[in-house]
């Protein structure tokens, strides 16, 4: 797929992306993350908005309150609820006392946002558009003529789908629901701009599709587990990477079991 790199961002520092729009990148690079945790600072008529404070890490917060210098921070949004992206959440609130907007049923029980935004709620321009999948309380945020993508669309890889909360079925809605739109850029949780989206949208459907397929002709050929499905169709060393294709494959199995394709009996899945 056409996914895309970049050098590594300078740290500590908040990056111009758009007019009137910056990304500090936080400090916490892996296989899952790239190279970190995109936060953007959102200049408004009030002050700023901080889109995804990222991690718990005090230097990200040092970094944010850094960039923000003498603009006041005067609202805090949340993508979602995944710790990369709240996790810096009570540190920045509690250092400017700015209120958190988030999806109106977190999915993290500990989490209450301020404010709920349901799908369509505006707040300093910004439009949410919920795309559960990745996550049940996923929020992309229209703006201007881009979108905040958060992790549901990223540009350096594919986001993970892990059940429960991960869930593959709502996943192809919102790929559809973004495809249904004319979004010039996205702007995501983690790797650089994408231009001209809607082609990796389509590349992400079609791939999910074919993968789902090749999944269902195995269980087709005889019953197995996924474990056993992950190893033929992914061959993933890293560990976290192997656990990552699992829940992939687990939730493409949840998708065919929800549309009476499968069925599974003591981890065994088998085709009806």
């Amino acid at each position: 797929m056409g996914f895309l790199t970049e050098a590594e961002p300078e740290r500590g520092v908040a990056q111009q992306i758009l007019p009137g729009i910056r990304r500090l990148v936080a400090r916490n690079p892996g296989i899952m993350t790239y190279h970190g945790t995109n936060t953007y600072l959102i200049d408004g008529d009030d002050g700023l908005t901080v889109l995804d404070p990222g991690p718990d890490d005090p230097a990200h917060i040092r970094d944010l309150l850094n960039a923000a210098g003498n603009v006041p921070i005067t609202r805090i949004v949340l993508s979602h609820t995944h710790h990369d992206h709240l996790g810096a959440l009570a540190g920045l609130k509690a250092a400017t006392g700015a209120p958190s907007y988030g999806f109106q049923r977190p999915a993290t029980r500990s989490f209450t946002p301020d404010h709920k935004l349901a799908d369509g709620d505006s707040i300093a321009g910004l439009v949410a558009v919920h795309t559960p999948g990745h996550a049940s309380d996923h929020l992309a945020f229209a703006y201007r003529d881009f979108l905040f993508s958060a992790d549901h669309v990223m540009s350096w890889s594919s986001s993970i789908v892990n059940p429960p909360d991960g869930d593959m079925q709502a996943y192809y809605a919102s790929l559809h629901r973004l495809l249904d739109r004319n979004d010039t850029a996205y702007l995501p949780g983690h790797g650089p701009l994408l231009p001209n989206p809607r082609a990796l949208v389509a590349e992400m459907l079609a791939h999910r599709r074919k993968r789902e397929e090749t999944i269902l002709a195995a269980v087709q050929n005889a019953p197995t587990t996924v474990a056993e499905l992950a190893h033929h169709l992914y061959a993933k060393q890293d560990p976290m990477l192997k656990i990552a294709a699992e829940r992939n494959v687990l939730a493409h199995l949840i998708k065919l079991r929800a549309e009476g394709i499968v069925i599974e009996h003591a981890n065994i899945w088998q085709a009806i």
